[in-house]
């Protein structure tokens, strides 16, 4: 069974007292705007049902489970296995967790391959399932946003994570704004950065929404900063390990400028391992992105400076709530629900 959440569960995690909650729960006065939206958040993360009926059509939540309709969710996971899948399906478990006495179903479907064809063949299996909406991290393609408005029309809702999806009528995106999370890094890089200095960005896969915006933020920022960018190579990665070593090898061995390799991919051990080998430790600077169990260790050896967190498991963990939300309440979100941005480095860890 969920673990029933009480006014004292919202206080805390909304982090004021409990009279507060009770105050917006009943409606009463001398409670700030910010203060009362925070608890209402809380309360729909949470899945918290009100005891009477007339709280929930108030405040615009859910009514006891008993009263809401059934909602089938489902949910479509990119091929990239790791860290990635591995957070997005945690968060999926604790949004099942919660919402176990809800009358709410889960249907998850996990791509094995990068192809489109294959993105749309399991949205069709979803909605052969009959979902009523479906929580998407996907690659950015023509194909899959297609099949995405055709299911549309026909009434399932969809909210994207993690990344977004070009042309895609969906209800909101969760995650981070990536844009400004590339920005975050290419600031922390100018740090380290001489005029005469080369820099190397390796991306993992162009076709990922994600992975583009946080490459337009970087060089945006670079730029501004007044880095030149005859002095920037690109290369892609695909988030292999044995590709990220070969690549940023040959890129040192080619450039002996480079002081600073922008890794927006999963792959930096490899980048790590090329640097090593090259007796370059030290002398390059590494900026990452996410908190993964080797990106943690690299910190700690002071082989990366910097990683940019995304609370991917809060991402999809959002994304089902807010499908529920509409679905049984019709309550319609804002467009984008941006996660933390949150810098790390060897101390904060």
């Amino acid at each position: 069974m969920a673990k029933r959440i009480t006014i004292n569960t919202i206080a805390e995690r909304a982090g004021v007292s409990r009279g507060t909650v009770d105050r917006v729960l009943n409606g009463r006065p001398h409670v700030k705007p910010e203060i009362a939206e925070r608890v209402l958040r809380t309360m729909r993360e949470l899945g918290y049902a009100p005891p009477r009926a007339e709280q929930a059509d108030a405040l615009g939540l859910s009514r006891s489970a008993a009263e809401l309709p059934p909602c089938r969710l489902g949910v479509l996971l990119t091929s990239e296995s790791g860290y990635l899948r591995q957070e997005l399906l945690r968060g999926v478990r604790d949004a099942q967790d919660f919402l176990r006495d809800f009358n709410v179903e889960f249907l998850v479907q996990k791509c094995e391959t990068e192809l489109p064809e294959e993105a749309v063949e399991r949205l069709e299996v979803l909605a052969g399932q009959g979902v009523n909406g479906i929580a998407v991290c996907a690659k950015d393609h023509a194909a899959i946003v297609q099949k995405i408005n055709e299911l549309r029309e026909k009434g399932i809702v969809f909210v994207t994570m993690n990344t977004d999806l070009t042309g895609c009528d969906r209800l909101c995106f969760i995650g981070q704004d990536l844009i400004r999370s590339g920005r975050v890094a290419g600031e922390l890089m100018a740090k380290y950065l001489r005029p005469e200095d080369s820099l190397l960005i390796a991306i993992g896969n162009p076709e990922f929404n994600a992975h583009r915006m946080r490459l337009q933020g970087f060089c945006e920022r670079l730029y501004e900063r007044g880095f030149a960018g005859r002095h920037i190579q690109i290369i892609e990665t695909y988030n292999d390990y044995t590709l990220s070593y070969q690549k940023v090898r040959d890129a040192l061995e080619r450039t002996p400028s480079i002081r600073g390799i922008y890794m927006a991919n999963h792959s930096v051990s490899g980048c790590v391992e090329a640097v090593r080998d090259m007796e370059k430790t030290g002398q390059v600077h590494i900026v990452s992105h996410d908190l993964t169990d080797s990106t943690r260790r690299l910190l700690e050896s002071g082989e990366i400076d910097f990683t940019i967190a995304q609370n991917i498991h809060r991402q999809s963990y959002l994304a089902l709530l807010t499908l529920r939300d509409y679905v049984q309440r019709h309550t319609l979100p804002h467009d984008q629900i941006d996660t933390p941005i949150e810098i790390l480095c060897a101390e904060n860890m």
